[in-house]
């Protein structure tokens, strides 16, 4: 005769984790926590088993998992990198400066040292980007006409923009100083 916990134990796992899989991958949509989830859920139906009426045991598993989930945030929080641990792949790591971005490649993310002077370029750029709807257009073109091209490396699709994004810049420097030319005005 079959051990019958052991059954109970693999019936649960085989209807439970295809199901917390879907919905994480579905729901969530990354790869990273689907898998995290099937596994915990492996765990905690395979390896646990509560004694007691059926109501103790859910509140016991949902605990259970609570604390797993509980135990993962924390883990990510604390985590040098929680942009890693949170899904996002690294694509650049130079000395003060990351670019990590989503699986999709729909979010780019660059994590820079808060003294170092390229973030003030990035908000000069943004800020006027905001501001000039010309300059906008030829980033969005400039961009678009770029991406749709293959290139051998990030460096050579960075570099083939640069010329751009530095007149760009030069302009939203101009226009600053204009501003502030005005604003001193205002104020005598």
């Amino acid at each position: 005769m079959p051990n019958i916990a052991a059954l109970k134990s693999a019936a649960r796992a085989a209807i439970v984790i295809p199901l917390v899989f879907a919905l994480a991958d579905k729901v969530i949509q990354q790869p990273q926590t689907s898998i995290i989830a099937a596994f915990g859920s492996f765990a905690l139906l395979v390896f646990s088993e509560f004694s007691g009426p059926t109501r103790s045991r859910l509140i016991a598993y949902a605990g259970l998992a609570c604390v797993g989930a509980v135990f993962i945030t924390l883990g990510t929080l604390c985590s040098r990198d929680p942009l890693l641990a949170a899904g996002y792949e690294l694509r650049v790591r130079e000395p003060g400066h990351r670019l990590v971005r989503t699986p999709a490649l729909d979010v780019h993310v660059h994590v820079l040292e808060p003294a170092d002077p390229a973030v003030d370029e990035y908000l000069l750029l943004r800020d006027h980007l905001r501001r000039d709807e010309d300059d906008r257009a030829l980033y969005e073109r400039t961009k678009r006409e770029l991406t749709a091209q293959d290139w051998p490396d990030m460096n050579a699709y960075a570099d083939a923009k640069t010329d751009v994004i530095e007149s760009i810049k030069a302009r939203a420097r101009s226009a600053r100083e204009e501003r502030a030319a005005v604003d001193v005005g205002h104020l005598s």
